[in-house]
C-alpha cells in the first residue's frame, strides 16, 4: 500500500515501521467496522438447550431411603447422571441425608477392610508378596508393602498438605486467591491418591465422592423425617420459581406421592427411582425405574421412548380446540343476524309453550273442534 521507506508528515519524518502498523491498524478497523456479522459474539451457555428444546431436569437424591449399595458412590452418581442426561439438559443434582447416613458403613466395606488388614499382616510378615510393587501417585517412590506405603504417605504427603491448607486459610484477599492457584494441581493430586490410600476416618466417603461427581450434598439433623422434609420444600421452591421442566426423584418413600401430584398438576414430567415395583410413587409417576436398570444402564436406552411419548403427548395438547362462547364474542363481536334469528327462536319457544298451557284443560285424544261443539250444546 505504502511504497515510500520515509514519508513527510506536517516537517515530521515517519518511520516505515510506522507506516507498517498503521495500515494494520485501518485493515482492522475496516474489517470490524464494515462487516459487523464478522464481529466477534458472547456465546450463551444455554443456546444449545433452546436451540433443541431440551427438558431443564432436576434429580433430587433422598440418601436416608435409598443410598447406594450394589456399586461405588461415585458410580453410582455418574450412572444416574447419565441416564437422567436422557431427559434432558441436568442441572440440578440435589442429595439430602442426615449424619447417620454419612457415619454408616456398609457390611461389603466393612468386609473387605478387614481383609486388607489381614493382608499387610501377611505381607509385613514376608508369607505374601506382591506381585507388582506399591507406587506411590505423588511422588512416584515404590513400595513392596502396602503399610510402608501408607506410612510414607502420612508422614510426608498429608503434612505437606496440611500446611497448604493452613497457608490457605491464614490468607486473605488477592494473596488467598494466587495461593489457591498455585496449590490447586497438587491439591488435586494429593486427594486422588489419598481417596485410594487412606480409609476415611467416618463412613466410606459418600459425601465427598458424591461432591466429586457433582452433586450438591446437604447435611440435615438427625430427627426422624428431617431430611424429607428439607427435600420436599427444595422440591416446592423449585416448582415455584420454574426452574425445571422434570423432576427425577430418587426415592421409595410414600411421603413424597403429594409432591409428585403436585409436579404432574403444573405440567412437569416426573420420573422415579425405585426398587419398590408396587409403590405409590411409581403409580403417580410418568415414568419409574429400578435401581438396578440405573446401573446396567436399561434406563438409558427406554428414556428415549419416554421422551418419544412426553413429545407425542405435548403436541396433541397444543392441537386441541375447546370452544369459548365468551372469548370468541369477544375477538369477533357477534353478528346481527345472528341476534335476529336468536330473537326468532326465542318468540317461536314462547308461543309453543303457551298453547300448551292452554291445552292442558282437555284430554290429549280430544280434538279442537269437539271440545267447541261440546260447550255449545
Amino acid at each position: 500500500m505504502v511504497s515510500l521507506v520515509r514519508i513527510r508528515f506536517s516537517d515530521r519524518l515517519v518511520d516505515s515501521s510506522t507506516i507498517r502498523a498503521l495500515t494494520a491498524a485501518v485493515r482492522i478497523f475496516r474489517r470490524y467496522h464494515f462487516n459487523k456479522s464478522q464481529t466477534p459474539k458472547i456465546p450463551d451457555p444455554f443456546a444449545s438447550v433452546q436451540r433443541t428444546g431440551r427438558n431443564i431436569v432436576a434429580v433430587f437424591w433422598d440418601l436416608d431411603n435409598k443410598p447406594p449399595r450394589s456399586v461405588s458412590p461415585f458410580d453410582a452418581a455418574i450412572r444416574l447422571k447419565k441416564a437422567a442426561e436422557s431427559f434432558g439438559a441436568v442441572r440440578y443434582k440435589i442429595a439430602y441425608a442426615n449424619q447417620h447416613s454419612f457415619d454408616y458403613v456398609p457390611p461389603e466395606i466393612k468386609e473387605h477392610r478387614r481383609d486388607r488388614i489381614k493382608l499387610n499382616q501377611l505381607e509385613n510378615k514376608g508369607v505374601v508378596k506382591p506381585v507388582e510393587p506399591y507406587i506411590c501417585r505423588v511422588c512416584g517412590r515404590k513400595f513392596y508393602t502396602n503399610e510402608k506405603l501408607i506410612n510414607h504417605f502420612k508422614q510426608i504427603h498429608e503434612r505437606e498438605h496440611q500446611k497448604r491448607v493452613s497457608q490457605i486459610e491464614s490468607a486473605k484477599g488477592s494473596q488467598r486467591v494466587k495461593l489457591v492457584g498455585k496449590y490447586s494441581m497438587k491439591m488435586e493430586k494429593y486427594n486422588n491418591a489419598a481417596r485410594d490410600i487412606l480409609t476415611p476416618k467416618v463412613g466410606y466417603g459418600l459425601g465427598d465422592e458424591l461432591k466429586r461427581a457433582g452433586y450438591c450434598v446437604s447435611v440435615v439433623s438427625n430427627k426422624p423425617q428431617a431430611a424429607d422434609v428439607a427435600l420436599r420444600n427444595h422440591m416446592v421452591d423449585m416448582m415455584d420459581r420454574r426452574q425445571m421442566e422434570c423432576l427425577i426423584l430418587v426415592s421409595d418413600d410414600s411421603d413424597f406421592v403429594e409432591v409428585i401430584k403436585e409436579a404432574r398438576l403444573r405440567c412437569l414430567k416426573t420420573v422415579v427411582v425405585g426398587d419398590s415395583n408396587d409403590g405409590a410413587l411409581k403409580r403417580v409417576s410418568d415414568a419409574a425405574f429400578s435401581w438396578e436398570e440405573i446401573i446396567m444402564g436399561k434406563a438409558k436406552k427406554e428414556a428415549v421412548s419416554v421422551v418419544g411419548r412426553w413429545k407425542d403427548r405435548d403436541i396433541l395438547k397444543r392441537l386441541e380446540w375447546i370452544y369459548n362462547y365468551e372469548r370468541e364474542r369477544k375477538l369477533y363481536g357477534s353478528c346481527s343476524e345472528d341476534d335476529d334469528q336468536n330473537d326468532d327462536l326465542n318468540a317461536a319457544s314462547n308461543l309453543v309453550s303457551d298453547e300448551v298451557k292452554t291445552d292442558q284443560s282437555r284430554a290429549w285424544w280430544k280434538l279442537e273442534s269437539d271440545s267447541d261443539s261440546a260447550a255449545s250444546s
